[in-house]
């Protein structure tokens, strides 16, 4: 135990009386180390934040969007006339789908909102009782509209954590009244926050839902849709139609075209979401006669896509960062083959002295081992420097595990012991005679 520590001593004074050639052999290790642990907090983030977003859109969920059809895709189609996708399409997919716990409609308007002095521009979404369920949705204070409003086409609105912010600052908003294009509508509750990126808000087709304002579907096509500039009413307004809504679900009685932006199908947990989705499409192939007039997405498809995309970058980045470790360890070893040429005579004498070649063996591998550990920390320290830097100026999400500093210090130390091996066996093989000859 005793050579041990000799031999620990003798490479550790070694390498303090040298402090400039040390410090430039554990560069690469340094950086290495760094790099690794950047590259795996970018991956880490990226992964946590895909979740959260598959999250918000629900993997129970089966989205069925409106899409726009041209004049030359409508030519091709055997049918004259599709209504596009409606409340009546919401019915028909609850009647005929069992797996199916609810549908959730959404229709959207671009419109002022105005509290106060305070002006917004929002986005306005005439929805259902059933939306928070659908999208894993929680208020921060009051409640989410009911059935009931929806019935008596109530002027009630629940607002986004960002309008709140925007229009009531530190302002209780449950009870207050804020108009939306020429109504007002009184606040019933405040959506808790959802944090989403713009890049992957983009990437999966989401909004910022803490600037959405949700009011009663009923009360967005009897009286808010009319005020929007951009759209004409006159087949809503003198349509003559009536719309029930139960507890959970939609029903339409008399009209066959109350247009809607977006469905929502909530499927039961032990149900296939693939086979929901095929029976979905057949039926609305069938009610759209064979119109593409609606694009429907499956969050569990697109997780599934985004994880494939994940693995392939971070096996790209993992290369990345593990060649900057290989070329850290080759620098140990090259370095040390260097310094092993300089230390010949010293090499010698210790063997005259009494050394074995296992001990003049261990002395270098201690250095290695040593310039492993250092520089390992250092790398350490250095990547979380990198990682808060990729994060406040590249604007990435990323996070720090354990797995991934304890992964980048082990390899560092594999590193320093896999290339410290042969100039190591180099200085334990010198002859003692002829070390001690060489000038």
């Amino acid at each position: 135990m005793m050579k041990e520590y000799e031999n620990f001593k003798l490479g550790l004074v070694e390498l303090t009386s040298n402090k400039m050639r040390t410090g430039l052999t554990m560069l690469g290790i340094i950086f290495g180390v760094a790099s690794v642990i950047a590259m795996l907090s970018i991956g880490e983030g990226a992964r946590q934040e895909t979740l959260e977003q598959i999250e918000i859109l629900g993997t129970n969920n089966i989205i069925i969007n409106k899409k726009a059809v041209s004049a030359e895709a409508k030519k091709k189609t055997d049918a004259s006339f599709s209504p596009g996708l409606t409340l009546k399409d919401a019915a028909s997919i609850e009647e005929i789908n069992p797996f199916i716990e609810h549908v959730t409609p959404q229709k959207e308007l671009e419109l002022t909102v105005i509290y106060k002095s305070k002006i917004v521009d929002g986005r306005i979404i005439g929805t259902t009782e059933t939306y928070p369920d659908a999208y894993n949705s929680r208020l921060k204070s009051g409640n989410f509209f009911t059935a009931h409003h929806n019935e008596t086409y109530a002027n009630v609105c629940v607002i986004g954590s960002g309008i709140k912010r925007e229009l009531f600052s530190f302002e209780a908003a449950v009870g207050k009244e804020i108009k939306i294009g020429d109504l007002w509508f009184r606040v019933v509750g405040v959506m808790n926050p959802k944090n989403i990126s713009s890049e992957g808000a983009e990437s999966f087709g989401l909004s910022d839902f803490n600037l959405d304002i949700y009011i009663p579907y009923s009360t967005m096509v009897n009286k808010l849709e009319q005020l929007d500039e951009d759209e004409n009413q006159s087949s809503i307004v003198g349509g003559g139609f009536m719309m029930v809504f139960g507890s959970s679900t939609a029903q339409v009685n008399t009209i066959d075209r109350t247009s809607v932006d977006k469905l929502t199908a909530k499927i039961k947990n032990d149900v296939s979401i693939t086979s929901a989705a095929e029976l979905i499409e057949r039926t609305l192939n069938r009610k759209h006669f064979g119109m593409k007039d609606y694009e429907i997405i499956i969050p569990e498809e697109l997780l599934e896509q985004k994880q494939q995309t994940q693995k392939i970058f971070n096996v790209v980045m993992g290369a990345i960062a593990g060649i900057s470790l290989l070329v850290g360890g080759i620098g140990i070893m090259n370095i040390m083959l260097s310094n092993i040429l300089e230390r010949t005579r010293e090499i010698g004498i210790r063997r005259a002295v009494g050394a074995t070649r296992q001990n003049v063996l261990r002395q270098f591998m201690y250095e290695a081992v040593v310039i492993s550990i250092v520089g390992g920390l250092l790398g350490i320290f250095l990547g979380f420097v990198l990682t808060s830097l990729i994060t406040s100026y590249a604007d990435w999400r990323t996070s720090i595990t354990t797995f991934s500093v304890l992964l980048a210090f082990i390899v560092s130390v594999c590193v320093g012991l896999i290339f410290g091996i042969y100039p190591a066996k180099k200085a334990a093989e010198k002859d003692p005679i002829e070390s001690l000859r060489y000038e």
